[in-house]
Order: structure tokens, then sequence, then C-alpha cells
């Protein structure tokens, strides 16, 4: 069981820890393979939950320090209440908190800069074409306000707390992605 683990989580101690925790969380299959396939997490699946963990944590200081639902679209949004005098911008809550907020933002831009400088060599690289960012950022921008929110502020919080307008939009963006997606590889399309 520890072999099948070794391979996806790299060699020494780690992975022995990996395996341990895969092992007990009930990550492996009775053949001893792992039940999350490896080449979907290259560089094994323990970062991944690991950075849910540091989500998950960080949320819920939010939460219990100030009874705000930390999500990403109002994070933004109380930031451009410093440059735009839109009212949308302009409302007394985003207002009232909006110092925090722009330090929480700077801290995920840190924090992943931070990420990439000490496991990554510094390396912002992604092999998708920057105007298909560019229109999928206007794409997500676009329907966080449709959803009345994003991911994070559904998908983490929302569905933290039983939500169940959360569940609905959450299921949703996931019923769109996968399909999206499916469609995007069927017809040949690459980053």
């Amino acid at each position: 069981m520890v072999d099948a683990l070794t391979q996806v989580a790299g060699a020494g101690a780690g992975a022995v820890a990996g395996a341990n925790l895969a092992e007990t969380a009930g990550l492996l299959l009775q053949s001893g393979e792992p039940l999350l396939p490896p080449e979907y997490f290259p560089n094994g699946w323990e970062r991944y939950a690991i950075g849910g963990l540091f989500v998950g944590l960080g949320v819920a200081i939010i939460y219990l320090a100030s009874g705000i639902i930390a999500g990403a679209s109002t994070f933004l949004e109380t930031t451009l209440s410093y440059v735009s005098d839109l009212p949308r911008f302009n409302r007394g809550k985003y207002l009232r908190s909006r110092d925090w907020r722009v330090v929480f933002t700077v801290g995920i831009v840190g924090g992943a800069a931070i990420y990439a400088l000490l496991f990554q060599d510094g390396a912002w690289t992604t092999a998708v074409q920057p105007w298909r960012l560019f229109a999928g950022g206007i794409l997500v921008g676009v329907g966080t306000r449709l959803g009345k929110g994003c991911t994070s502020g559904h998908g983490v919080c929302g569905v933290g707390s039983a939500s169940r307008t959360s569940l609905v939009n959450v299921a949703t963006f996931m019923l769109i992605a996968v399909g999206t997606a499916q469609l995007v590889a069927a017809l040949g399309v690459s980053p």
C-alpha cells in the first residue's frame, strides 16, 4: 500500500507520512492503488489538502473575527471603492470594512507569490494565451455578478454553512464548467 503512494508522493519520509494519511483517509483502493489518479496530481495530492485546510482556516478566522463571509468578489468590490465614485462600490458596508479587506486581498496575492518563489522557483508560467486569460476573466466576472457571488463565497463559505442558494450555485458552476470543458476538448481547443 505504501509503495503505490510512494510513487505518487515522491521518496522519503513525506511519502510515508502521505501514505499513512492516505490509508487513514481511505484514499487507497483495496488493491493498494491510489484512489486519486496520479496523473491528476503530478506533485502529489497533499499540497491540495493542505491548501484546502489553509483556505478553511482563513475563512473561519475572518468569519469568527468579523461575522463577514469571505467571498473574493466582495473583496474586489470593496477595493474598487477606493478608486470609483459609483454608488455600487461606495455602500456603507464596503466603506466600513475596506481597509482590512484590502490587507486580506494583498495577503492572497502575496501568499501566492511567496509560494511560487519558495516552491516553484519563482515560475509564473501558463500555456494559456493572454487573450484567453483576459476573456476568461471577463466571463468569470460576469458570472460572478449573475450568480450573486463567486466560488469562494458560495463554494467555501456558503456550502460550509449549508446555504441552499450556495449549494444550487455550486452545483450549477460545476455542471456548466464540466460541460464546457468537455465541449471545448471535443472541439480540439487547447491553451
